[in-house]
């Protein structure tokens, strides 16, 4: 998969989760650009790209994230 295809899927995903088919992320966002992303979101989010991607996070892999781009190179390298 290109990082293109994965941003795109994950893209859906945080439109999904955040209800807003506007929504337009980037390797740059992160929590503080989006109003509703907390710790719970943050769960759901990792879960359903778990899920489309069908890989399973440790929590050491995802401690360190901090913003989209980095959740981007950790599912590339899983897939």
């Amino acid at each position: 998969m290109t990082e293109q295809e994965i941003l795109t899927a994950v893209q859906d995903i945080f439109r999904d989760n955040f209800d807003d088919d506007t929504l337009v992320i980037t390797r740059d966002t992160c929590a503080d650009d989006i109003e509703d992303w907390d710790s719970l979101e943050q769960i759901n989010l990792l879960t359903a790209i778990e899920k489309k991607f069908n890989i399973k996070f440790k929590l050491a892999d995802v401690r360190g994230l901090k913003d989209v781009g980095d959740l981007l190179d950790l599912v590339a390298r899983m897939v």
